[in-house]
C-alpha cells in the first residue's frame, strides 16, 4: 500500500488526553495501539528510547509508507506516535491496520501541524524526539540506529543529518539535496536550518524551551531550532548520510505568498531569538538552495 500525507495536521496537547479517551459518536476522538493495551516502552541499559512522532491530515495516499519505513528500522527501542488532525479519509483505517506496531495513537480535530507536534511531544517517553511527517520516509533500516548510536558516542543534545526531496509520484527520483554540514546558529540568518526531519533532540530540552508557538502559520519548526541554537545553546553533531527522503510538495512550498509569509517568519523567528537578520541576508540563501537543486 502507497503512502502520503498532502497537508500534516495536528491535536491539541493538553492534560484532558488521556489513552483511555475513545470518544466514537460522530467520530471526534478515536484512538489506539500498544499503550491501550497497557504495552508500554522504556529506555533500557545501552539502548536509549526514541521517539519518533508523525502528524498527519488526510494522508491516507502516503501515511502506510512512512508507517513501514518506521517499523523497518534494525533499531528495536523506537516508541512511535501517530497524531491524526482528524481526517475524513481512509487515514484512520490505515492506523487501526497498524494497531499493533503504533505505540499511540490519536484522531481528533485539531488546531494545526505546530499543535500536533506539541501534542506528540507532550504524549511521548523516548529521551529522544524526532518528527517524520506522513509525507516523509526514513531511508533505509539503519536510520534511528545510525541516530542512537550517534547519541551514545558523544552525548551531545542533538543530531541531525542528510535529505532529499523526492518527486512525490516517484521516489527515486530526486529533485533536490539538503545537506548543511558546516552548519554554524549563524545560518539562520539567511534561513538556512538543519533538515528538520532528520533533527532528533533530547525531550529535556523541549522541556526547558517549551513548545512549538502556534501563532506561526509556516516556520515554527525554524523558531523552534533557532530558540534551542541561539538562546539554549545546545550542542549538536551532524551525521553525514542521508536519513530521511521527503515528498515535493508541502506546508511551506505553496508559491510567492507562502515564501512571503514564511520569510516575514523567519525575520521574526531570528529577531525573537537574539539573531539579527533582514531579506537581504534572507536572499543569500538562494544560490544554496540552486546548488541543492537536482537536474
Amino acid at each position: 500500500m502507497k503512502i502520503d500525507s498532502t497537508s500534516v495536521r495536528s491535536a491539541v496537547a493538553n492534560d484532558s488526553v488521556h489513552d483511555s479517551d475513545v470518544r466514537l459518536p460522530s467520530g471526534r476522538v478515536t484512538n489506539g495501539g500498544l499503550r491501550s493495551r497497557d504495552i508500554y516502552k522504556h529506555s533500557l541499559p545501552g539502548k536509549p528510547l526514541i521517539s519518533v512522532i508523525t502528524v498527519v491530515f488526510n494522508g491516507a495516499e502516503t501515511l502506510a509508507d512512512t508507517i513501514e519505513s518506521v517499523i523497518k528500522q534494525r533499531y528495536d527501542n523506537i516508541e512511535y506516535i501517530v497524531i491524526d488532525g482528524g481526517s475524513s479519509d481512509a487515514t484512520v483505517d490505515i492506523l487501526r491496520q497498524y494497531d499493533h506496531v503504533i505505540d499511540y495513537w490519536i484522531s481528533e480535530k485539531d488546531s494545526g501541524i505546530y499543535d500536533a507536534m506539541n501534542k506528540g511531544i507532550a504524549l511521548c517517553s523516548g529521551e529522544y524526539v524526532g518528527m517524520l511527517n506522513a509525507d516523509d520516509l526514513f531511508f533505509g533500516e539503519n536510520a534511528v540506529l545510525d541516530i542512537a548510536d550517534r547519541f551514545r558516542e558523544t552525548n551531545v543534545d542533538a543530531v541531525f543529518s542528510c535529505l532529499n526531496i523526492v518527486d512525490r509520484h516517484n521516489l527515486e527520483k530526486i529533485r533536490r539535496k539538503y545537506r548543511v554540514a558546516a552548519f554554524t546558529p549563524t545560518f539562520l540568518r539567511i534561513g538556512v536550518m538543519p533538515a528538520h526531519p532528520t533533527f532528533y533532540c533530547k525531550k529535556s530540552c523541549y522541556e526547558k524551551t517549551g513548545m512549538y508557538k502556534t501563532d506561526y502559520k509556516i516556520a515554527a519548526d525554524f523558531e523552534m531550532l533557532a530558540r534551542l541554537l541561539i538562546k539554549q545553546k545546545i550542542s549538536w553533531s551532524f551525521i553525514d548520510k542521508v536519513m530521511v527522503i521527503m515528498r515535493s510538495g508541502g506546508l511551506s512550498n505553496g508559491g510567492l505568498m507562502t515564501s512571503i509569509t514564511l520569510n516575514r517568519e523567519i525575520v521574526r523567528a531570528c529577531k525573537d531569538n537574539g539573531l539579527y537578520t533582514n531579506w537581504f541576508f534572507l536572499a543569500l540563501k538562494l544560490p544554496i538552495r540552486l546548488f541543492e537543486l537536482v537536474r
